[in-house]
Formats: structure tokens, C-alpha cells, sequence
């Protein structure tokens, strides 16, 4: 049934309306990001018209060592997202290929690890890490987070490659080709969508990280959170120089989106209703 234009307009501006809400917040985090330190709690709040300054994004790049702080959580993210798609995507794809019942329940347990509370690891690994002489390294981070970032790509990927025809790879062993050589060149490339999406998962997960940064990192090796964080001090919160740091964290993972939301959007919807 053909919706009429009363609908689409009520579907339109619905839709606007629910855009905009979910946009205050970050409206109000560019916009307090160029504010002085007294009116960005002003009553009543200016949101429009107020006093621009810059101040607050110079003392982010030059008192707080911002892009030190982007460019440790550019290592942590990159080494775990890259740990993580190196591990899960070939075990998702011997998982959903396995032929024995109890490695394909074996799978739940994947499931399982992602419902236990990253807390609940914390101490465990803290102490694992600083016995193996790795505290306050990007080891210790990209290690952890990949303990629960590879158990959801396993478990994306398993759906992804049981969807996958095995005749199409069977046809390509027929023509000469490897097991490795059918996986790489023909179950690999027809699951681009659903690798795109754990990748951007893995991303945006490691990139946000801010327990185990906090509890795993040293000073040299802080992420973006914590670089966050160290706005605050004894003497005054400097809200202002926190959302000029909070605008150059959102930056990447904003564009990463922007670029992968076709797939990201796609693998999610796949990898949910497979397997």
C-alpha cells in the first residue's frame, strides 16, 4: 500500500525530530567546546549566541598533549582491531565449516565470554600483566581487548561464512585450488561486509576503552578517555578544554563511519537474522 503525502510528512518530520534530540548532545559539545569557562553552565544556557574563543583547542593541543593521548589510542585501536580480524575471521570460518557437533557448540562459549563484565576480568589480567612484565604497555590493552573483540568477530563470522555456499568452494578445490586458497579467494571476498563490520566494531570498542586503559596503561602510553579525564584537577574543571578533546576524539571514529556505514549497516542486519 502507497503511503500518502500526510504520512510522508508526518514520517518526515518525525524523523527530523528524533535526529535533532539525539544531536543536542553533541550540538552542545561543539558548541561549549568554543565557549569560555563561565557560560558554558550559564542559566539561562546560551545556544546560540555566546562569546567564541579558541582558547580552549589550543590548551588541548598544547598543555594537555592531545595528539600524544590520539596517537596511543591510534596503536591500541589499530593493534587490537588487526589481533582481533587475524584471529576471529579464520575461526569463525573453521567453526562454520567444522562438521562436528561439539565445535559447533563450542561456539556458545564465544557468546558467553561477551556476556561476562569487563570488570570482572580487570584484576585477573592486572596481575597477569604486570607478572609477565607488560603493565603499562600497549600490549597489555591490545591483548585484553581483543579477548573480548575476537570472541564477537568469531561469532559474526561464523554467521557470515554458514551462509557462504560450500559447493562454491568445493567447485573452486575441484579447479586445483588450496582449502586455504578457497577460503582466501572465495569465502573471504564474499564476507566483506560482515569483516567491515567487526572491523568497525573492534574500532569503535578499543577506541572508547576506558577501564582497561585506565587500569592497564602508564603516562606515556594514555589513550583519548583518560587524556579526558586529566581535565579535571583540585583546583577547576576545565569543561571547556574537556569537549575541545572530547571534539578530537569523536573525529575518527566519525569518519571511519561516514566511509563504512554502507557495510556497517549491512553486516550488522546479515550477521543478526544468519545462522
Amino acid at each position: 500500500m502507497k503511503k500518502t503525502l500526510l504520512e510522508k510528512i508526518i514520517l518526515t518530520v518525525l524523523t527530523i525530530l528524533v535526529v535533532l534530540f539525539f544531536m543536542i548532545p553533541i550540538y552542545w559539545l561543539i558548541t561549549t567546546s568554543f565557549k569560555f569557562g563561565r557560560e558554558a553552565f550559564a542559566i539561562p544556557p546560551k545556544w546560540f549566541v555566546f562569546d567564541f574563543t579558541l582558547k580552549n583547542y589550543y590548551e588541548a593541543l598544547t598543555q594537555v598533549k592531545t595528539t600524544r593521548f590520539i596517537l596511543n589510542s591510534v596503536i591500541i585501536t589499530t593493534g587490537a582491531t588487526l589481533l582481533s580480524l587475524v584471529l576471529g575471521v579464520p575461526a569463525g570460518y573453521a567453526i562454520a565449516r567444522s562438521r562436528s557437533r561439539l565445535l559447533n557448540i563450542s561456539s556458545y562459549f564465544f557468546l558467553l565470554l561477551l556476556m561476562v563484565p569487563p570488570v570482572a576480568m580487570l584484576i585477573p589480567f592486572y596481575l597477569i600483566m604486570r607478572d609477565v612484565q607488560l603493565l603499562g604497555t600497549y600490549a597489555a590493552v591490545i591483548i585484553l581487548d581483543t579477548v573480548f573483540d575476537a570472541s564477537f568477530v568469531v561469532w559474526m563470522m561464523r554467521s557470515y561464512f554458514s551462509d557462504v555456499p560450500r559447493e562454491m568452494e568445493e567447485a573452486a578445490l575441484v579447479d586445483g585450488a588450496s582449502h586455504l586458497g578457497a577460503f582466501l579467494k572465495v569465502a573471504l571476498p564474499l564476507s566483506v561486509p560482515g569483516i567491515v563490520a567487526s572491523a568497525l566494531y573492534v574500532i569503535i570498542y578499543s577506541w572508547n576503552d576506558f577501564l582497561f586503559a585506565l587500569m592497564l596503561t602508564s603516562p606515556k602510553t594514555k589513550t583519548i578517555p583518560l587524556g579526558i579525564l586529566a581535565s579535571f584537577s583540585a583546583v577547576e574543571i576545565g569543561w571547556g578544554r574537556m569537549a575541545a578533546m572530547s571534539v578530537f576524539a569523536i573525529i575518527p571514529a566519525v569518519i571511519i563511519s561516514l566511509f563504512l556505514n554502507r557495510y556497517f549497516v549491512q553486516g550488522l542486519t546479515l550477521g543478526a537474522t544468519k545462522g
